[in-house]
């Protein structure tokens, strides 16, 4: 098998731990992106799962913008704060309907 740099097989041992040095933490907001250095990352063995394959004959067609981190993490915190703008109104408009959705930690109990 051909392995691109960077990525590990999984396949045959699941418990197997990992740990990466030099890693990045990347955030993607819509067409930009920015990498935060986050240095030696362990990874224990039970929270490894394989996701899926490269396809390395499929052509990229995806363009991105590299930012600075200052200008993802202000990017990320804007779409963040959307995000729970619209939530909230969507509360509010199906309690005004006498609607409500259950929140995420009574979950288990359904």
């Amino acid at each position: 098998m051909n392995y691109m740099p960077g990525t590990a097989s999984l396949i045959d041992d699941i418990d197997t731990n990992l740990v990466f040095h030099q890693t990045v933490e990347r955030i993607h907001v819509g067409k930009k992106f920015g990498d935060i250095p986050r240095g030696i990352f362990i990874v224990r063995g039970e929270n490894v799962v394989l996701l899926g394959e490269i396809d390395m004959d499929k052509p990229c067609d995806t363009v991105l913008q590299q930012v600075s981190i200052e200008e993802i993490l202000e990017e990320q915190r804007l779409q963040q704060q959307a995000k729970q703008e619209t939530e909230k109104a969507k509360v509010t408009a199906l309690k005004d309907r006498g609607l409500s959705i259950p929140k995420a930690d009574n979950l288990d109990e359904y």
